[in-house]
């Protein structure tokens, strides 16, 4: 009988020790979990916008940061949201946005979400107004004249738009509140909204993010070096007369110090019509631009038949809306000097 006893209390023994050993081994197992999990989990709406908020957290190892929606998705003008989107919604605590009307389709996913801080990154940008009538394309002539105010971008805007009525976003559904929203094509908007990102980050995860605005700060003087380099392009040049293919390319246009006398496609989604490729022949012909302006995001096409008609040269210009989600951390500098290098070929004295 004591023999049993023994047996009995022995066998006790082995189990409690193995379960104390499995639940030592469980507990190291989440912790090690827990500490390869990142402390802040940073979701950028958009892919020029991950590039900029990944740069500004580059010596930020507690914050991740992810991208919401395919890095070849372009400008998300009728974007609907996936389940896997609503995934990586549901894990951050942070969000990343372009601004400028250009994240609508977000709205409603962001208010059910719950409590997740959201960032604007195009808060004090110099935005430029959508107008696609005679002669008010944006960045015609010299678009700060509408934007005297870098600080209330959006008021001036909304003003021009109230002013003639309607706007590029209504005209082809596509509402940014009359205001064009790819600032990130300007190395100088960029600039600034690298140092919101920074700055908003800092405010909203003071340990994970604190170093975030220096980062951020280094990396603006980077893109302001940039924009002087674009600046300098138009300055001495006698012809400034561009045409782009899409008003993505407004925003380095201005900073190019260049006039931008009409787009090409003013629906992203569709082709020019035959009649509009004529009237663009014709307005080609007599405004004499110096180049014609394609972007990687689109089909060349209508950039290649109008420089056939007309002898005008195409060039290909990125705006950085869209591009590989691996791409080094450089990669917006790297893009915007071979911007800089096409654009000094053609307008250098």
């Amino acid at each position: 009988m004591s023999n049993c006893i023994s047996a009995l209390f022995c066998k006790g023994k082995q189990y409690a020790l193995l379960l104390a050993c499995t639940l030592l081994a469980t507990f190291f197992a989440v912790a090690n979990v827990a500490a390869a999990e990142p402390r802040v989990r940073v979701l950028a709406t958009t892919y020029p916008v991950y590039l900029i908020t990944r740069a500004v957290t580059q010596s930020s190892p507690d914050v991740q940061v992810d991208l919401l929606i395919p890095a070849q998705t372009g400008c998300p003008h009728d974007y609907a949201l996936t389940p896997k989107d609503m995934q990586k919604l549901a894990k951050a605590r942070i969000v990343v946005i372009n601004g400028l009307g250009l994240e609508a389709f977000l709205e409603k996913p962001l208010a059910a979400a719950g409590k997740i801080t959201v960032v604007d990154s195009s808060k004090g940008v110099n935005a430029i107004a959508e107008d696609h009538d005679e002669g008010q394309h944006a960045a015609h002539g010299n678009a700060e004249a509408a934007h005297k105010d870098d600080h209330a971008p959006a008021a001036a805007a909304k003003g021009h738009e109230a002013e003639h009525g309607h706007g590029h976003g209504n005209e082809h559904g596509h509402d940014h509140g009359g205001v064009n929203p790819h600032a990130f094509a300007s190395p100088i908007q960029a600039a600034i909204m690298a140092r919101n990102i920074g700055r908003e980050l800092a405010a909203a995860e003071p340990l994970a993010a604190k170093n975030c605005p220096e980062t951020a700060e280094a990396y603006a003087a980077k893109l302001e070096a940039l924009g002087k380099r674009l600046a300098a392009v138009g300055a001495n040049a006698a012809n400034k007369n561009v045409v782009a293919l899409h008003d993505g390319m407004a925003y380095l246009v201005r900073d190019a110090g260049l006039n931008l006398v009409d787009v090409i496609q003013e629906d992203e989604e569709a082709q020019p019509s035959a009649a509009r490729l004529l009237d663009l022949v014709k307005k080609i012909k007599d405004s004499k631009p110096v180049v014609l302006i394609g972007e990687p995001q689109y089909s060349d096409k209508p950039v290649r038949a109008l420089s056939a008609e007309t002898g005008v040269p195409a060039v290909q210009l990125d705006s950085l809306a869209s591009g590989a989600a691996s791409a080094p951390l450089d990669h917006y500098e790297t893009v915007m000097t071979r911007n800089c290098d096409i654009l000094e070929k053609y307008f250098a004295k």
